[in-house]
């Protein structure tokens, strides 16, 4: 049943809102008969001249089809098509944009058809901050429907680009839906849609699962300068920590590079870890190198485990224990995010969390050893 359209503006536009939002919505299908001339009369209160003005927009707008005395019917829309940027400036070195996107590239909408503008790896340099912001100011001039962006991270003035990027998006009128992260730190929001997972609860099942098989002292370790992804699993590492009345210490978050074998031994020396929870799996592949080359052996020594479930890790030495991450379907939804962001651009920002498992491997197989948490050390320095 028709309801009026109680709006400002003209007596036919609101005749047209209200037959398009009934389209929409399926109460009218493709096909289907609307009322009658004489029956919009009355629904409205207003004049046939008015029903017919309305009447001849849809027809023009390619809504409804109008038969000599037969009536009024809903025409079938044609198939929409879409163009959308991807800024991933990680991508070929975040192992789980390749994926993302390869989902993206798969997701099937039954209204629209879509394309992707892709771009190159903007390698591992400081220059990736200017690549990105020429990338975005390439995908306006191409006027993309809409743009898919994975803010920078690991640069010195990533914020700053980060948010060039997303005022250029804004200026030119383009949606963004953000990809894994949010362009702000944790605990703050952007008003953008985000496609990901629950990155705090990630960070506390991956760090209840190490307290499970035995460990008292689990650090954390992550990148300087890493998103605010990393931040929202430091939240949810320490929560778990704090909910098993576990030891806790500032000191064991530690920001460092896995690859530097000195910060590597001096955070063993001063947290004395049984078990390690890495900001992601690179970073884990990286300490369990570091780990080997100085003589401390996973999981006999140090427990550890990952977020992402790379295609890598069970390849590692030590296959890794992680949490998986469903990529492929993170970019489906992330396309039908920005068709309905297109439709319906007064929604508020979404979080759209897809689940998580964990993946239970060789490098936290072992069980805790019964001994004191400083032997391990101890060992180390003899």
């Amino acid at each position: 049943m028709l309801v009026p359209d109680n709006t400002k503006g003209a007596k036919y536009q609101k005749i047209c809102r209200t037959i398009r939002d009934a389209i929409a919505s399926g109460e009218y299908r493709v096909g289907q008969r609307l009322p009658s001339e004489s029956e919009l009369v009355r629904t409205f209160g207003t004049s046939r001249i008015t029903v017919n003005r309305a009447l001849r927009e849809l027809q023009l707008g390619g809504v409804i089809d109008r038969r000599a005395g037969s009536g009024s019917y809903v025409r079938a829309q044609p198939e929409l098509s879409y163009t959308f940027g991807l800024l991933i400036p990680d991508l070929g070195q975040t192992e789980i944009f390749e994926p993302i996107c390869r989902g993206m590239a798969q997701a099937e909408e039954t209204d629209h058809r879509h394309a992707l503008l892709w771009s190159k790896s903007l390698g591992d340099s400081e220059a990736k901050e200017s690549q990105a912001t020429e990338l975005c100011q390439r995908m306006v001039s191409e006027k993309v429907a809409g743009a898919f962006f994975a803010p920078l991270e690991l640069t010195p003035a990533k914020d700053a680009a980060n948010q060039a990027i997303v005022e250029a998006f804004d200026r030119a009128g383009i949606p963004i839906v953000l990809l894994d992260r949010d362009l702000v730190a944790y605990p703050a929001r952007s008003r953008y849609d985000l496609v990901g997972i629950d990155n705090r609860r990630a960070g506390y099942a991956i760090t209840a699962h190490l307290l499970q098989v035995g460990c008292r002292r689990a650090a954390f370790v992550g990148r300087p300068g890493s998103a605010p992804t990393v931040e929202a699993r430091i939240a949810g590492y320490r929560e778990a920590i704090l909910d098993s009345h576990g030891e806790w210490d500032p000191k064991f978050v530690q920001r460092i590079a896995p690859w530097d074998i000195n910060a590597v031994k001096t955070m063993l020396e001063t947290v004395r870890p049984d078990g390690i929870v890495c900001a992601n799996d690179f970073t884990a592949a990286n300490l369990m190198k570091t780990l080997g080359a100085i003589g401390v052996s996973v999981p006999e020594e140090i427990q550890l485990a990952g977020i992402d479930d790379v295609k890598y890790a069970s390849l590692l030495p030590v296959p890794l224990t992680t949490i998986h991450q469903p990529c492929a379907k993170m970019g489906a939804a992330a396309v039908a995010a920005m068709v309905q962001r297109i439709r319906n651009p007064d929604l508020p920002a979404r979080d759209i969390l897809l689940d998580f498992h964990l993946v239970v491997r060789e490098s936290t197989h072992s069980p805790h050893r019964a001994t004191e948490a400083a032997a391990p050390a101890q060992r180390r320095k003899a």
